[in-house]
């Protein structure tokens, strides 16, 4: 479609910059003013309140992105989500490393993003060391290791939700926004999360469809923070060499809407490390997320929120295992009286 939109001198892969910074400023205001986090849906003290906010904005997206390929849009049938050999020790491995990995630093690598824009110096230093450990599993010295673990796999006839998608797109649908409406949020929380999740299927549509170009191809995705924050720190350092990108734009935009939020509604305060151990828990809890989120393919959005809408399985065991992996490790910490008193974001 691009083609037809009548751009001269703008190309594809440059439309697509713009497009995501676009996207990204738009989720970092949103998540900034909604505290849109799925930690703390899983295991904060008002987890009630923020997973009302997290599958509403699940809702929106699985609603819109199924319309979308209804509409015939956009296809997920070549996608890495729906391969039919199901990397399933790396899903787990993966899946449950993040798991340990969010709870050690309080907040996903979505939340963790837009703190560090909001004066949050401990979350700034975990995306900096997350977005490290991301790109070394994904070309560097943890590569291999990576590999191996993805070499087992459970070779499947289809690797999407079995049975019409119409009926799981209601089923997830109808328990979200059920959930969602007895969270006790205002209207107005509620509203701003699904102007979140309607991100998910307009990045679809948009990379999909709109900036589809046969000869200038552009990568299908949405909103993920794994591989593009790694994509950022790359072109941060080596911005001569290589060009920006959908993910180094989608976190450019995050961090500029969320710090614009934050100004807008004097929500910026300085935060930094209390102790050195504070320091050590956060570290380990960031490499551990960087290098299980691309083991998992994904992280609580690319795979969960933008992962889950696709109907995949593969999203799904992968945020069934960080999950899992955070629930396990916040009952060992609040086990231990050593470390039970964490401080909040």
């Amino acid at each position: 479609m691009f083609e037809s939109l009548g751009f001269d001198t703008l190309t594809a892969p440059e439309a697509i910059v713009f497009f995501a910074l676009a996207l990204g400023l738009a989720f970092g205001a949103l998540a900034e003013r909604t505290k849109f986090c799925f930690r703390r849906g899983i295991v904060g003290e008002d987890r009630r309140a923020a997973l009302g906010v997290w599958l509403t904005a699940l809702a929106v997206a699985v609603l819109g992105t199924q319309t979308a390929v209804q509409a015939g849009l956009i296809s997920f049938a070549d996608h890495r989500f729906l391969s039919p050999d199901l990397p399933l020790a790396a899903l787990l491995i993966g899946g449950g490393l993040f798991g340990v990995g969010m709870v050690l630093t309080r907040g996903c690598a979505s939340r963790l993003t837009v703190l560090s824009a909001t004066g949050n110096l401990r979350a700034a230093l975990v995306l900096l060391v997350f977005a490290f450990v991301a790109h070394a599993a994904m070309k560097g010295v943890l590569a291999p290791l990576r590999l191996s673990i993805s070499a087992y796999t459970l070779p499947l006839e289809a690797t999407s939700l079995p049975g019409p998608s119409a009926l799981w797109v209601a089923l997830i649908v109808g328990a979200a926004g059920f959930i969602a409406l007895r969270s006790g949020n205002r209207p107005a929380t509620l509203l701003g999360a699904a102007l979140i999740g309607a991100l998910v299927p307009l990045a679809w549509v948009g990379t999909g469809f709109v900036l589809y170009d046969d000869f200038d191809p552009v990568p299908f995705e949405s909103l993920a923070f794994t591989a593009p924050a790694a994509d950022a720190l790359f072109f941060t350092v080596a911005s001569s060499a290589v060009s920006a990108n959908f993910g180094a734009a989608l976190i450019g935009g995050v961090l500029a809407g969320s710090l614009l939020s934050s100004l807008a509604f004097r929500s910026f305060r300085w935060q930094s490390f209390e102790t050195p151990a504070q320091t050590g828990r956060y570290l380990l809890g960031a490499t551990l997320m960087g290098f299980g989120g691309v083991l998992a393919g994904g992280c609580t959005v690319g795979a969960g929120l933008s992962g889950i809408p696709t109907l995949s399985l593969s999203a799904i065991t992968a945020v069934a295992a960080i999950v899992a992996g955070a629930r396990v490790t916040h009952s060992l910490l609040n086990a231990s009286p050593r470390t039970a008193a964490i401080p909040a974001e």
